[in-house]
């Protein structure tokens, strides 16, 4: 091949790249060629809108992808991806930067910033970041404003969901919420909040089932991962808990609510700075049940309650005890938990003496004080309780059950 060969090789190629043609490929919805600015300042939802239409509505036979380049950062206010899509699955890259608004009036009275709703089939993936801008809320002293904080990003009635690599920060209130979703993949996700900013969920997930989330750092000022009522065969490895309130099955049973949890699966998590560890939580007067839960090779570092069941949650000042029924708790499962509590009692099992906890099983159990010489200790109240090599003991001589 001769130099003028070359040489004309290299110049078809440079201008063909120069002129955009090898950057897009055919089934990739750019939101900048719909209009986005990405100057962080401009609203961008309009544009936003005008590509989900292209790529709900793409080919069937193709996997469009919504994509929301690097290097950008986009101002949306609160909006509804809808579906169902004609495409068996729909790709959302998000490489640069999403933000919400910086003042409650920007919300216009929503309880949600970002909403996809029956889109079977969607992945949100990417590099970027999704940025809640929450502090204008976390300390708004309206009772009102307070009860209507916006949840960040709520995914409802999305089967087959995979969410993975993206950083979730600072939402005013709950950063991930899945709620009716069939089969859901976590991975990989960055969410992150200051530890006194209220409410800040990392993922609450309710009336879901086989959800898998792991190899993730989840730290905010509520729980890590919130598993509510309607929630089955979730399962939970891998991940980086703290600051927050630990890894938390409820709260259920609230105002005589009938709610069931069963087969969550906590593994090879880390507990690091948080206020509980596994923790199982309660209200009195409610119905339904909380079983098949398993917390496994759980590794502690500074928790205030590591092992905890509360069958008298309450999550206001005024506790008003109800009588009757209760949640019941059972075939719960500690295995192989390790490490430091700011706490004297390391292991409260809290149940209440109209239904008690029963078949709970502690094996492999070494939780020491963070303060040198100070010994750890237990709580228990009306639980059936199987403890095999448990430091501190569990014995439960009040058991009514």
């Amino acid at each position: 091949m001769d130099h003028v060969t070359i040489f004309l090789i290299l110049w078809i190629t440079l201008l063909i790249s120069c002129n955009g043609f090898d950057a897009k490929q055919p089934n990739s919805f750019d939101v900048i060629d719909y209009g986005a600015v990405g100057d962080g300042t401009t609203d961008d939802s309009g544009a936003f809108m005008k590509a989900w239409a292209a790529v709900c509505g793409a080919d069937p036979s193709d996997t469009p992808t919504l994509t929301i380049p690097s290097g950008k950062t986009f101002l949306l206010k609160p909006l509804e991806f809808n579906g169902p899509c004609k495409p068996h699955n729909v790709n959302v890259e998000v490489s640069g930067s999403i933000v919400a608004p910086n003042s409650i009036s920007g919300y216009e009275g929503h309880d949600v910033w970002l909403s996809f709703k029956g889109i079977d089939g969607l992945i949100i993936s990417g590099t970027g970041q999704i940025d809640g801008r929450g502090s204008v809320w976390w300390w708004e002293p309206n009772e009102t404003s307070n009860q209507r904080r916006p949840k960040a990003l709520s995914i409802h009635s999305c089967n087959g969901l995979q969410l993975s690599g993206l950083t979730h920060m600072n939402s005013p209130k709950n950063h991930i919420s899945i709620n009716g979703c069939n089969g859901v993949t976590i991975s990989h996700l960055n969410i992150t909040a200051p530890q006194n900013s209220p409410n800040t969920d990392g993922i609450d997930i309710s009336a879901s089932t086989q959800v898998l989330i792991h190899d993730s750092y989840i730290g905010t000022g509520d729980d890590c991962v919130a598993i509510n009522g309607g929630t089955s065969f979730i399962n939970i490895t891998e991940v980086r808990c703290g600051p927050g309130h630990g890894i938390s099955v409820g709260s259920l049973g609230a105002n005589g609510a009938h709610e069931t949890v069963e087969e969550v699966h906590v593994k090879d998590c880390n507990f690091s700075g948080t206020e509980n560890g596994a923790r199982i939580k309660t209200w009195q007067g409610g119905s339904g049940y909380a079983k098949k839960i398993s917390f496994e090779q759980i590794t502690l570092t500074d928790v205030k309650s590591p092992i905890i069941i509360d069958q008298y949650y309450c999550n206001s000042n005024v506790y008003l005890p109800q009588d009757g029924s209760d949640v019941e708790v059972s075939d719960v499962t500690y295995i192989g938990i390790q490490g430091s509590t700011t706490s004297k009692n390391s292991i409260s099992l809290m149940c209440s003496d109209s239904v008690g906890c029963t078949n709970i099983v502690l094996n492999q159990i070494n939780i020491r004080s963070a303060v040198p010489g100070v010994e750890t200790s237990s709580v228990c109240n009306n639980a059936h309780v199987t403890s095999t090599d448990c430091n501190p003991p569990v014995n439960c001589p009040s058991s009514k059950i």
